[in-house]
This record gives C-alpha cells, structure tokens and sequence, in this order.
C-alpha cells in the first residue's frame, strides 16, 4: 500500500515536473516568437530587405577600380550566379535546400543524436541556406543565459518567414549578396572581384568551389594566408559536389589536380590601383552628391547606398604607369641616396629634422596641449614597432617618431597626370609613390616651382605679339641694375659665346637667359595674360625671374594648359567623373568636357611652339627619349629643373596624351646633389619613357601611340627655316676669341 502511494507520489511529481518543463519551454519558445529577446522582422520587413551596399568606382570602360564601404558588398542577380557556384553551396551547406521550408528536421535530428550524443563530429551540421541567411542578414545578439539557443529559435523563425515570401532562387540570391568571405569581403561578387580580379559569372569550377570552401571558416581557409590548406578545402567542396551528382568524377579529380591561382586585388582605401585617385574622386563625388538628393530628398550615402561612379580613368594605362613609376624611382632613390654617401642632409642636418619635427601634427597636439619641449622630445623619442617604408620591401623596427621622421625625410617622391588633350579626361594619376605612408598628392595639391616647364608660355606670348621665331637672342649673361643687380645664369656656360640663338633652339635646350629676355621683350603683363588664358589660376610673382619658372603651379592645371597645344589652341579642365548612377541605373549626375571656348592663342602660335617643343625631344634636353628609350612616336615636350636641383620636371605631348610628371623630395630644403642626376631628363622624363614603352607593346593603345601630329601650314614651314644660331662677328672682333666651354642648357 504504502509502496503504491510513493509510486503514485513519484509519478505525479515525474509528470508535474515533466509537465513544468514543458511549459517553460513553451514560454520560453512564445518569449522568443512573440519578441521578449528582441523584436523578430515581420513579413513587410523581410519584403523590404536593404542592406549597406559598397558604392563602386569604375574606369572609363567599365573595369573596377576601387570602392567606398563600410561593408564590402556588392550585389548581384540570380542570372549572374554560374551554376556550378550555386551547386556548390547546395552540396556543401545544405544538399536538401529544395526540399525544406527553412529548417531542416532531417538534419537537426541527426545532428541531435550522432552528434551530441554519439559526439560524431563529421556527421555534419544542422545549419540550412535559410538559417545561415537569416544569421547574415540580422546578426547574433549577446544574452546572459541561453545566447545560442535563443538566437538559434529566433534564425529558426525568420528562416521559416524568408521561406513563405521568397522563392528558393531568390533566397540563393540573397544568400550570395550577403554571405561574409574572407578579408573582411561580404558577397560572392566582391569576394569574387578581390580574389580573382574577375565578375562572378566568369568564375570557374575550381574558383568557385575554393570560394564556396572558405565559407566554413573565414580566415582559416582564406586562400591568400593560407593557399594550401583552402586547396584541400576545396577539393572536399569538388568531392562533395561529386556526391551529389553535381559534377562528374572525371571532372572533379581534373579539377582538383589544379592549383588554386588568385589574382588579389586591393580595394581597400590605401592599397590597390590608384589610391590617390580614387580619394580625389571621393572628394569629388561629395560635392556632387551635395547638389544631387534621393527623389525623397534624403541624403546619399557614399559608404552605404551603392552608387555606382564611372570615372574617366584607364585601367590598364594605370596599371602600366605604376609599374613605370616603380621601376625607375627604385634606381633612382638608391643613386641619390649613394650620392649623397654618409653626408646626406637627413642625417647630418639637424637643423632640418628639428624643423621638420615641428611640422609633425602630433607635435603641435602636445604643442596646444600645454607640453614642454623637453616633455615633446621625451615622448616623440618613446621606441616603438614602426612598419617602415622601403623599396626593397617593407620593414618593421623598434623606433621613436623621430627616428620614423628621419628615416622618410630622404625619399624621392613624384606626381604624374596623363589627360586627353580633347576633352581633359584623366587617364592616369599618380599622386605619390605609395598611399599608405605618403599621404600628400603631389596632383592635387602640390604646387612646386615649375622651373623651364614654364618657358613655353613665355614664348608663346611672344610669338602670339608679333615675335619672329628666327629673332636671335645672345645667351650671354646679362646684369640687371634695377632687380638689384640679378644676373641669370645658365645651367652651363655655351660652347661659344658669339653665337646668338633662334627661339627654338633657346627653348628646346632650355636656356635661362635667354628666357628671361623674351620675357622682358614681350612684357611681363602679356605674359601673365597667356598664361590665365591658359586657364591657369596660381598666383604668379610677375617679375623677371618668372621667366624661369620660380612660381608654383598645380600639376593638375598645367596639363589642362599644355593640352592646348593639341587642340586647336583650347584649354581643358581636368576631369575624373563621367557620371554617377545610383544602385539601379538610374543617373543621378552626368559631366561634359569643359574645353574653353576661345583659343588662347591663334593657330600659327599654336604650330610654332609645337615645332620647338618636338626639337626638345629629337635635338634638345630631352633627346634621351631617342637615344636611351628608343621613342619612335610623336612626342613634343619640354624639360625642367628648378634652382639647386629641387624639382625635375618633364611635359609629354603626343596628338591624344599630355602627361605632366614631377619628381622631388618632399622636403623643400633638401634637393639632388648633382645636375646630371637631379636634371628633369634624368628624375621625371623616364617614368614617362617606361610607360610609353609598355604601351608601345599593346596594340590596345594604338590609337596613342601611333598617332601623328597633323602637318603644319606651309607659312609656318618657311617661318621656322633659320639657321638656329649665328655668330656675331661684332663682339668677337671686340672682345676677341674665347676658348670653348661646355654645352649650357639642362634637361
């Protein structure tokens, strides 16, 4: 009796306690379902999924550049999915997606009993497409207790929601647009533009499957770090697909037998293709968004809402212009660094570190912050692990600030522009030698002295007012008592100095004096005028010495000037941005060339000058682009170097590309040691000469590189036919014969 009482006892307390737990659970499960943990997205919502959306920046034929994100997403259509991609998904993450509603019972079930009863690890998991989705699109949140349960029950409701309104293709879509890959990439289409420098639809089997592999553990199988072991990844992916009937086994061992072959591409702020470039169109693109609102007048949002921005770039010319650029500021770095040897200003100078210290930003922090100099000094000198810019690849050293400083106050830098003298298309923009520790753009903002690169504008004044282009000049020196007895020099002195020189060959081998007396014969106010109408805005000294290029010009303003001289006398204004769509198509802002109206100067000025400046090339400072390069095409041009060596310039025009290219050092107080290696010809011409080189193997650039100057009128054929130099007997019976000297003029 007594024993059935406790029988009963036990079994009601069994069933109350039974009946307890199930009803916590219940309660538990509506907590969920009916938003305690947090509120679950309705059915509206999920109709209206939006998710941050990288805005993407274009070249010129449609090629991607770059991007701004928070995220890197980069969405895409169903149609664009290869099958064999989607058929990896389905074998790896989930091989009954098409037969459950969101939540597979299946394989929940088998992951209850083989895997945590039986603790079968390779039984699989319980994780659908949907579920995965659901936990992509929304995220986990942190609780005190029951965190995984609990975001597990509410990704188990929103899975089953996502499955009554979207179709199975829609839900592999979504998947694909919002799934996370490696290197902090969200979406098959950026992951496959980063990794394969390819759009997902020309993804092969192996690329896919290596793609899909490193799903399961994003920076374990990251095929970048970790090449080998993505590639046994993969081929589980290919084995699996096997499995599944996805793919044939001959085709999955072929495949398998392959390497994995990435081709990474950077898009993140300060690595990749043009850097400089793509923070100046970002720059640009705020503006334009400014003045362009949503149709419901919000405000776009760079970094989330997917624009789309075609610039005027070229991918490839880009691409061959940095190789040029890294070529030759290598070797020139390590000879101007072998130059100076153990006397280099960077080291010995201590006067120009101290200078350069109080120019640091976190200098004048502590500066406003009340600190001490000795309390400065004692904490720009703290040692640290700096990664360290080097051309031989980077390094890391324990330093201080002051150590970093030094160590960056000895490189060369360099700017490049290259535009469509037509339009003003910027086609290549190189605004420094790396992004990453040289913030500065030596395009946009730099405005060095400009040296001889300023003397065809002064010649052009000329010969628009009347000068002949056989008057004949003496490059002699010449005092002048009224600028406080300044005399011009010539880089060297001439080898005779009875010889008077045509314009042309003054200009073409850069003669100072000369220059600056052209300048005094037309007059410094008309000369100034050519210049703005060359649609250049610096400030100019208007003084002699301009005529040698003392003043400081952008390299962005200068190509939009010497464009002119192909086209038809007109400036242009320098442009990156074709037009700017949103997310769908729709335009948001297009942008015309502005080529000025009315020519600077008339068409025989034009011509002239084009012919002198093709001498520099074939008979002046700039021969080398003959001789070293072996440069057959039509270039004019014009070198420049500006006082003790601080700044070398080179100017390219061909019939359908004027680029602009400076090389320097940051650090105005610290210039090239010699002439023969601080010399435009010898800093700025050769990235130039390397990169017409490159483009003189691809046939794509035909349309550049064999393009011919037009054929000049028969007038300014017989204009130009002097004899470039001829003795004045005069002087010579004054003064008597002088012994030769060398060649002057530098390039």
């Amino acid at each position: 009796m007594i024993k059935k009482i406790v029988q009963k006892r036990w079994t009601k307390w069994l069933l109350f306690t039974i009946g307890g737990l199930i009803l916590i659970c219940v309660c538990f499960y509506a907590s969920i379902y009916f938003g305690f943990w947090g509120k679950l997205p309705n059915k509206e919502e999920l109709s209206s999924l939006k998710q941050a959306e990288a805005t993407q920046v274009l070249d010129k034929d449609g090629h991607l550049i770059g991007k701004y994100y928070i995220y890197d997403r980069q969405p895409i259509t169903y149609e664009e999915l290869p099958q064999h991609l989607i058929d990896a998904l389905v074998a790896t993450e989930d091989a009954r997606f098409y037969e459950h509603d969101g939540v597979d019972n299946k394989s929940l079930l088998r992951v209850f009993f083989k895997t945590i009863l039986l603790q079968d690890k390779s039984s699989g998991g319980g994780s659908t497409i949907t579920l995965q989705l659901a936990k992509n699109l929304f995220g986990r949140k942190k609780y005190t207790i029951f965190s995984t349960v609990i975001n597990k029950l509410k990704e188990s409701f929103v899975a089953k929601r996502i499955e009554e309104i979207y179709s199975k293709q829609e839900i592999i879509t979504l998947y694909f647009n919002t799934v996370p890959f490696p290197d902090n990439t969200y979406g098959i289409e950026s992951a496959s533009q980063k990794f394969f420098n390819k759009p997902t639809h020309q993804l092969t089997l192996s690329e896919s499957a290596t793609l899909i592999g490193s799903l399961k553990a994003n920076h374990s199988y990251n095929p970048r770090l970790f090449p080998e072991r993505s590639q046994l990844r993969r081929d589980v992916v290919l084995q699996q697909m096997t499995k599944y009937n996805y793919v044939s086994s001959n085709r999955s061992n072929q495949t398998m037998s392959q390497p994995i072959k990435i081709d990474y591409q950077h898009f993140n702020h300060d690595l990749g293709l043009a850097p400089y470039f793509r923070e100046e169109v970002k720059k640009e693109l705020a503006k334009i968004l400014e003045k362009h609102k949503k149709p419901d007048s919000s405000i776009y949002d760079i970094y989330n809402d997917g624009l789309i921005v075609y610039t005027t770039m070229d991918y490839k010319m880009q691409s061959l212009a940095e190789d040029a650029m890294k070529e030759h500021m290598q070797v020139l770095q390590s000879n101007y660094e072998k130059s100076y040897g153990s006397s280099a200003p960077w080291k010995d100078n201590k006067k120009l570190a101290e200078n350069a210290i109080k120019n640091l930003k976190i200098y004048k922090t502590y500066k406003e912050q009340g600190l001490t100099e000795k309390q400065i000094t004692d904490s720009l000198s703290i040692k640290k692990d700096i990664e360290l810019f080097e051309w031989n690849g980077n390094i890391t050293k324990k330093i201080s600030s002051v150590d970093s400083l030094q160590h960056y106050l000895k490189f060369l830098n360099t700017g490049m522009i290259a535009i469509d003298p037509k339009t003003g298309a910027v086609r290549t923009y190189l605004g420094g030698i790396d992004y990453r520790y040289f913030k500065y753009d030596h395009v946009s903002q730099s405005e060095r002295q400009v040296g001889s690169i300023f003397k065809p504008f002064v010649y052009t004044a000329a010969i628009e007012n009347g000068m002949k282009p056989c008057t004949y000049f003496s490059a002699k020196e010449i005092t002048y008592t009224n600028l406080k007895n300044w005399t011009p020099k010539n880089a060297s002195e001439e080898e005779d100095p009875y010889l008077n020189f045509t314009l042309e060959k003054a200009l073409s081998t850069s003669v100072n004096t000369i220059a600056v007396k052209v300048l005094n014969e037309v007059g410094i106010p008309k000369v100034v005028e050519q210049v703005k109408k060359l649609g250049i805005t610096a400030s100019l000294s208007e003084d002699p010495a301009m005529a040698l290029g003392t003043d400081g010009i952008k390299l962005k303003e200068l190509s939009g000037a010497y464009a002119s001289y192909v086209n038809q006398g007109k400036s242009v204004k320098p442009y990156y941005i074709s037009r700017v769509e949103d997310k769908n198509g729709n335009l948001i802002a297009s942008f015309e060339p502005e080529v000025s109206e009315i020519p600077a100067y008339n068409e025989y000025t034009r011509q002239v000058l084009l012919e002198m400046m093709k001498s520099t090339i074939d008979e002046g400072t700039a021969t080398r682009l003959r001789t070293s390069y072996k440069l057959e095409n039509a270039i004019a041009g014009k070198t420049g170097t500006t006082q003790d060596n601080k700044d070398g310039w080179f100017v390219a025009i061909t019939p359908n590309l004027v680029s602009i290219t400076w090389v320097g050092n940051d650090n105005y107080n610290i210039g090239f040691k010699t002439t023969a290696l601080g010399q435009g010809a010898n800093t700025a011409l050769p990235i130039f000469a390397k990169l017409y080189q490159k483009m003189n193997q691809d046939p794509i650039f035909d349309p550049i590189t064999k393009s011919k100057f037009e054929e000049i009128s028969e007038e300014v054929l017989k204009d130009i036919d002097c004899k470039p130099e001829k003795r004045d007997n005069f002087l010579k019976r004054l003064f008597g014969k002088k012994k030769k000297k060398k060649k002057f003029g530098k390039a």
